[in-house]
């Protein structure tokens, strides 16, 4: 009897430890299991369209990025010198110039600052070539999307939104001082698809 008794505590205690084990999952309202997200695994973009993703990123990530990585242009040109060909770096930069050039016809309008001594033509759009605002972040991954075009489509809806706040420029801007905020992407003999982020009225000439 007392080995009959010793053998079903046993078995009483295996069961509970099988019990304790398990874990309750809570379930959707169509009674699948809601499986908890794994902390390892990076964003979740699947069920949010490019510009939902790229008006998320704005104000939150993107300009604060620039602010605090945009190089001014000294540095900007240091960067630039220390490339190889075929070498691309895309970077952030802020600095002032002379607006010598406005061009507002046609479907790849294009904007021209005078900085020391040099010619720095920025896209206004509406077609704006590059993934210099999505690349120079640093922070946005190929592989946190589900396939090429997703990522390529981010890039296009960073571009838009860049440009969606800038003021109206005309022809009244010609030759006025500006600060810039702007994205590139520079390689050892060319500073391209530039995109403005900001620009303001003002700066140093």
């Amino acid at each position: 009897m007392q080995l009959k008794a010793i053998r079903n505590a046993g078995i009483g205690c295996l069961a509970l430890l099988l019990l304790s084990a398990c874990t309750v999952v809570a379930l959707d309202s169509s009674g699948n299991p809601i499986i908890p997200t794994d902390p390892s695994a990076g964003p979740d973009y699947t069920n949010q369209t490019p510009a939902q993703i790229a008006q998320g990123f704005w104000a939150s990530k993107i300009l604060p990025a620039a602010h605090t990585q945009g190089l001014d242009w000294t540095a900007v040109k240091q960067a630039q010198s220390r490339l190889k060909d075929p070498q691309t770096q895309s970077v952030y930069a802020r600095f002032s110039g002379k607006i010598t050039g406005l061009d507002t016809e046609g479907l790849e309008r294009k904007l021209t600052v005078g900085v020391n001594g040099e010619s720095v033509v920025m896209q206004l759009g509406p077609i704006i070539k590059g993934n210099a605002v999505r690349d120079a972040a640093g922070f946005i991954h190929f592989e946190d999307f589900k396939n090429q075009v997703q990522f390529a489509q981010v890039a296009k809806a960073l571009n838009k939104q860049a440009l969606s706040g800038l003021p109206p420029l005309d022809a009244s801007w010609v030759g006025q001082s500006v600060d810039v905020l702007a994205a590139f992407t520079l390689s050892p003999n060319s500073l391209g698809d530039g995109v403005p982020l900001e620009i303001k009225r003002g700066g140093a000439q």
